[in-house]
């Protein structure tokens, strides 16, 4: 009987990997799928606008107000998006990338908002609407270190 122990031997067996190299190791399972790699879109104001005019307009249906399931919402939005006329020539959106545009716009503006409001308690007298927006900018800056790039949503 061998008296290697079981451990011993599956080091033993195991590829050599370069730490200092910049290629990332794979393994079986991590193995990336260049097939199903999508190139990700940076989204333009445009975009952004169309996004939440879709979403806007398809929470806000009267017709259908609330009786739709989260899968047929999210379609709407999808169609409402690609079938803008300010999109035409571009690459049409999957559903997923919709609902990330509006989850990442939500998010941000939800943020500013409160940045906001708090450049509001501290204005002082003598301050106009644009020295409240600015404070507004550093105090979300300050909060999240990146600067707000949606005051067009």
């Amino acid at each position: 009987m061998d008296r290697t122990p079981g451990f011993v031997n599956l080091l033993n067996s195991q590829t050599s990997y370069d730490l200092n190299s910049p290629e990332p190791a794979w393994f079986s399972s991590q193995c990336p799928d260049e097939s199903a790699a999508k190139e990700m879109r940076k989204c333009s104001p445009k975009e952004d606008k169309i996004v939440i005019g879709a979403w806007l307009n398809t929470s806000k249906d009267h017709v259908v107000s609330n009786e739709q399931k989260a899968g047929a919402f999210w379609k709407r939005i999808q169609d409402y998006y690609n079938s803008s006329p300010h999109l035409v020539g571009t690459t049409p959106r999957e559903l997923v990338q919709c609902k990330q545009m509006w989850s990442r716009i939500n998010d941000q503006v939800f943020k500013f908002v409160r940045c906001f409001e708090a450049a509001l308690r501290e204005q002082r007298s003598g301050q106009n609407d644009d020295d409240v927006m600015k404070a507004a900018l550093d105090i979300f800056y300050n909060d999240y270190s990146i600067k707000f790039n949606l005051e067009h949503a």
